[in-house]
């Protein structure tokens, strides 16, 4: 019969669930190289690829087999296919742009370890789906809101959740729909270039914030008496300034994020936060072109820059910091820990901190490779975003657990049956 490949589950699995892959039907201890491609909505290929040697029963299994030294990783890696990804592209970042399409997986096994691989010995195909059967997506255009909102299956209210990115801009939807697979009502909320909002972020206004923190707490889906906040980058830093001046906020996950107002004016009927001071004579770029933008913020402790800092000790919510400790960004463990100690300060909860050693910037959800450096636009030019990929995959899938785990206790009072693994 040949060779074949083996996927568990078989055509079809949810982006953030481990997929086991085995090879059947090769020869005894026979050497084989496994290659992964996906293409994402713009046609720019992801590849991956791994060299294995089959058991003496010419069985493959890569949960329990490790890759060889050569590939994209090696040890014992079952997921090691996908986290290890790649643009064929330089400083290209996988995100899905339609959620309701899957990312369509290719395996292929090859003969041998050679470089280009040998022959084709034994294909397959899976699907990478977002939405899980029965979640519905609402587009969201009340007054000036421009967002998605998605639905559990089920009869609701469900515990419900605002969920923004950063600077990239636009309606970045993969976030919110994975979380709502688990039971959340989640509002993916743009905020910035996108359809008729402004097209560049030089002026932010809470009260457009407020206006989507009403409308959920007022849908009859969403389950009060609050709404939590899940936000990265400087999505993550506007879900702190939402929590520390706006009502009806029960609990704040922050990924990488800023205590300080960064990048535009923040403002708030008649309170003003001035943008963070900077100096772009402190961005390091590398032979490469690739700039090193962590030291470019000042410090918001001293001097005129302390009015930037968000003044979270008005919240009335728990938080949680999620930190890669290889930002390099900005500097996100620094911003964590001086906003611990000003809520602590203030006689308020110590918040919920997870570090992960040598995770990077764009802390995503299980399984979406590491991006190394890309495009920033408010810089211009291509960044570094800090990581190791393994060390960085495993971070996603804990952090993961970990958002979940605290939204379930404080939007449901459900104990977390959840510890960190790391």
């Amino acid at each position: 019969a040949g060779p074949s490949v083996r996927l568990s589950p078989a055509a079809r699995s949810l982006f953030d669930e481990p997929l086991a892959i085995a090879v059947q039907g090769l020869g005894p201890r026979q050497e084989v190289t496994l290659r992964t491609s996906l293409r994402d909505e713009l046609g720019e290929l992801f590849q991956a690829c791994a060299r294995y040697q089959a058991g003496v029963d010419g069985e493959l299994d890569l949960g329990r087999c490790p890759a060889l030294p050569g590939g994209s990783f090696s040890g014992l890696e079952p997921m090691g296919l996908l986290w290890a990804l790649q643009p064929q592209k330089p400083f290209w970042r996988l995100v899905k742009r339609d959620v309701q399409s899957p990312f369509l997986l290719q395996l292929e096994v090859f003969e041998g370890h050679g470089d280009p691989p040998g022959r084709l010995l034994a294909q397959a195909q899976h699907e990478r789906a977002f939405l899980r059967d029965g979640v519905r997506r609402v587009p969201v255009r009340e007054g000036r809101i421009r967002a998605t909102l998605f639905l559990p299956p089920g009869n609701g209210p469900f515990p419900g959740i605002i969920d923004l990115y950063g600077t990239g801009g636009g309606l970045p939807e993969y976030r919110a729909c994975l979380l709502a697979n688990y039971g959340f009502a989640v509002l993916a909320l743009a905020f910035y270039n996108y359809e008729d909002l402004p097209k560049e972020m030089k002026e932010l206004h809470l009260e457009y914030f407020e206006e989507a923190v009403n409308y959920m707490l007022q849908h009859t889906q969403v389950k009060g008496p609050g709404i939590g906040l899940l936000g990265i980058s400087k999505g993550g830093e506007l879900c702190i300034s939402m929590a520390s001046f706006l009502k009806g906020i029960t609990a704040t996950v922050v990924i990488n994020a800023s205590v300080a107002n960064v990048g535009a004016v923040l403002r708030y009927k008649d309170i003003t936060i001035p943008p963070l001071g900077g100096d772009t004579k402190r961005i390091k770029v590398n032979k490469s072109g690739i700039a090193d933008i962590v030291d470019a913020l000042n410090n918001p402790l001293e001097g005129p820059d302390r009015q930037s800092f968000i003044p979270l000790e008005k919240a009335t919510c728990r938080f949680l910091f999620i930190v890669g400790q290889d930002d390099r960004n900005w500097k996100s463990e620094f911003f964590a820990v001086e906003g611990s100690k000003r809520l602590q300060a203030h006689g308020k909860e110590k918040p919920e901190m997870v570090c992960y050693p040598a995770a990077g910037h764009y802390i995503e959800p299980p399984f979406f490779p590491m991006c190394a450096a890309s495009m920033h636009m408010l810089v211009g030019r291509p960044v570094v975003w800090g990581g190791e990929p393994k060390a960085h995959c495993e971070a996603q899938i804990d952090a993961w657990q970990q958002i979940q785990a605290f939204f379930c206790k404080h939007l449901m009072g459900k104990p977390s049956g959840t510890s960190s693994k790391l």
